[in-house]
């Protein structure tokens, strides 16, 4: 029967139901005989929805998102707290002006590198070994990764530190008639070079946790941040001759406890990661191809931001008119387009590891979606508002109406590619 055509076995076997079940009951008598029907008639193969299945991935996403959203808003109101303290206490005078520049070059390398190009070439690798591998090898990896990073970031830090005169000189052209400005950003730059080698592990343990779906020690870290420069402005500052430094080492300090903080989250879930020196671990060979194109689209922007900080160096105020101009524009970009960003892309990650891109295609278009639906208010309304909202964040102390307006050009500028960003 079994060579027979399918379409004839069936109808043969429809006709004669009674015929079966003799025939079966016979041959249940005999060993190792199989029954026609279990011959004929495979059980019938149960497909799971996957529409259900991008619907509980979507919903997974949307709850991420939002957990990132309230821990991001936090993040930001210290931000805006932190940054009025700042503008209440220094203005747009000389010492703000050194500040912005000196946190520039650290900053730059943190963006371009650590919370850039390595954290988006991380989380993929990490998840697909989550997926593929043992927990075992994921730890591995984990550990690899950090033990290279760690040496790499260190030397940078090391080569920044001695070479801070330098950098400066190159980043801050107009400081160059004012020998004392000029030495108080670099004095400033070798202080807070550190802060780079703590943001760059803190970013390593939150793509740990992000890979994991843990996403709220990661989010809230940043508050740690922002509360450390806080209390550094307001109570280390007036102890120092120069009452920038204090910020200065509220920094560092801010991104030790950055760090700090997610580490019990990665002891909760065994990933606390050991000194491994295996720069030529596979892992880390692809994360380090994966980083490439990735440093070449986060380039573009830092190229950017370092030609304005150079052109800026050039008038009086100028860094810090576009640092406070560019605090406003992360914003809703933190809130919305980092957050969305950093919830989905361990599901993308998940999903390009097994190969369903039919879901990835479904995931993507509503992320692209959801961000153009709030972006694009935001950008108009800071367009609009722009005067007001810097008058109400920043204009008080030593911080002028002429100051407000010139970081509200600065909002303008920067408000127009909000939605590209």
């Amino acid at each position: 029967v079994s060579e027979c055509p399918s379409r004839f076995a069936s109808a043969r076997f429809r006709d004669e139901p009674s015929s079966i079940l003799r025939a079966n009951r016979r041959l249940d008598r005999l060993p190792g005989i199989v029954p026609l029907e279990s011959r004929l008639m495979s059980d019938p193969t149960v497909v799971s929805p996957a529409p259900t299945k991008v619907q509980d991935e979507t919903r997974s996403v949307v709850k991420a998102a939002g957990l990132i959203g309230v821990a991001t808003f936090s993040s930001r109101i210290l931000g805006f707290i932190r940054d009025m303290v700042l503008a209440r206490l220094f203005g747009a005078t000389p010492a703000a002006d050194a500040f912005f520049v000196a946190y520039r070059v650290p900053n730059l390398l943190r963006e371009l590198f650590a919370e850039g190009s390595m954290s988006s070439a991380f989380i993929p690798v990490f998840t697909e070994y989550q997926t593929l591998k043992s927990k075992r090898d994921a730890w591995e990896l984990a550990s690899a990764v950090f033990t290279t990073l760690l040496t790499i970031v260190t030397g940078i830090t090391i080569l920044g530190i001695v070479a801070a005169s330098g950098i400066v000189w190159l980043l801050a052209p107009g400081f160059h008639d004012d020998p004392a400005k000029l030495g108080m950003t670099t004095l400033l730059t070798q202080i807070m070079f550190p802060y780079l080698l703590f943001i760059s592990l803190a970013a390593l343990a939150m793509g740990i946790l992000n890979s994991m779906r843990a996403f709220a020690a990661p989010a809230f870290s940043p508050v740690f941040f922002n509360i450390f420069i806080i209390g550094c402005a307001l109570f280390l500052s007036p102890t120092m001759p120069e009452p920038i430094l204090g910020v200065a080492i509220g920094v560092v300090a801010g991104g030790a406890a950055q760090f700090a903080m997610q580490l019990p989250g990665l002891s909760l879930r065994g990933m606390l990661f050991g000194f491994r020196f295996e720069p030529g671990h596979p892992g880390v060979r692809r994360i380090g191809s994966l980083m490439v194109p990735s440093l070449l689209g986060l380039s573009v922007t830092q190229i950017n931001i370092t030609v304005s900080t150079i052109l800026a160096s050039f008038f009086a105020g100028g860094p810090t008119y576009l640092f406070y101009g560019m605090r406003l524009i992360q914003f809703p970009l933190g809130i919305f387009g980092v957050a969305l960003a950093t919830a989905i892309l361990p599901t993308l990650s998940a999903q390009a590891a097994r190969g369903a891109l039919d879901e990835l295609r479904t995931t993507l278009g509503f992320g692209l979606r959801m961000i153009l639906f709030i972006i694009l208010p935001a950008m108009l309304g800071l367009i609009l508002l722009r005067q007001p909202i810097v008058h109400l964040f920043f204009e008080h102390g030593t911080f002028t109406a002429h100051d407000t307006a010139e970081t509200a050009l600065a909002v303008l500028c920067y408000s127009v590619g909000l939605w590209a960003f």
